[in-house]
């Protein structure tokens, strides 16, 4: 069971959100509305996960974001799921590359996961995404990988990457281990391994830097995002 924070502006889909999880086993410890909110709410619960709407009250532009991005900043061992009504990819790289500081006071990173709203809908889905970013690990909608993908500059190191190479990288930057993403692929693990480590070289990604599966996340946003 985790206890979760959910901070969301729409009344019913907060009571929507709140009853899938409860009905999951989850424990939601307070919903709230606005990003100061969340913020009280966050320093009175210290929850196993935080899940909050990228926009939110008094100007419904990116305060969510922010108090997500304060959150981290105070707590990087804090797990967040940011939502968002569209794909945004400035939004996804604030949030990972704001997050990717360092670990701080409190030990290892938290994970740290930005989906579209609409994958809410897929129950199941939006479950394995919360608790794999509660787990620890990085999660980035399909949707958001895709425009990622198709909207580059020409001279971004990702133009390096074979097809293959861009699906491997594509299905990392969602938070599947190699397991996972040879089975999507119908490839073994080994082949996987060795994609990845084309990749990261492809990418200039240091072997010594951190979790180099966030870091090549982190350079596929930065170079993409506008």
């Amino acid at each position: 069971m985790l206890r979760l924070i959910l901070a969301e502006d729409s009344v019913l889909l907060r009571a929507g959100l709140a009853e899938v999880l409860s009905r999951s086993g989850h424990a939601v410890v307070a919903a709230v509305g606005d990003a100061d909110a969340l913020k009280r709410a966050v320093a009175a619960e210290r929850p196993d996960v935080v899940v909050t709407d990228v926009r939110m009250p008094p100007d419904f532009r990116d305060e969510g974001l922010r108090a997500a991005l304060e959150l981290r900043s105070a707590d990087p061992s804090l797990p967040v799921l940011v939502l968002s009504q569209y794909v945004a990819t400035a939004y996804a790289a604030r949030l990972f590359d704001g997050s990717a500081g360092g670990t701080g006071g409190s030990g290892a990173a938290g994970g740290l996961g930005y989906l579209l709203k609409d994958r809410v809908g897929e129950v199941d889905e939006f479950l394995d995404a919360l608790e794999r970013v509660a787990g620890g690990q990085t999660v980035l909608d399909p949707e958001v990988i895709r425009v990622l993908l198709n909207h580059r500059p020409a001279n971004h190191p990702l133009g390096r990457l074979t097809p293959r190479e861009r699906e491997v990288l594509a299905l990392m930057a969602e938070g599947l281990n190699n397991q996972a993403v040879a089975a999507r692929l119908f490839v073994t693990e080994a082949a996987v391994v060795k994609h990845a480590s084309s990749i990261f070289m492809k990418l200039e990604l240091d072997p010594a830097e951190g979790n180099r599966r966030v870091l090549a996340v982190l350079a596929h946003l930065r170079g993409t995002a506008g």
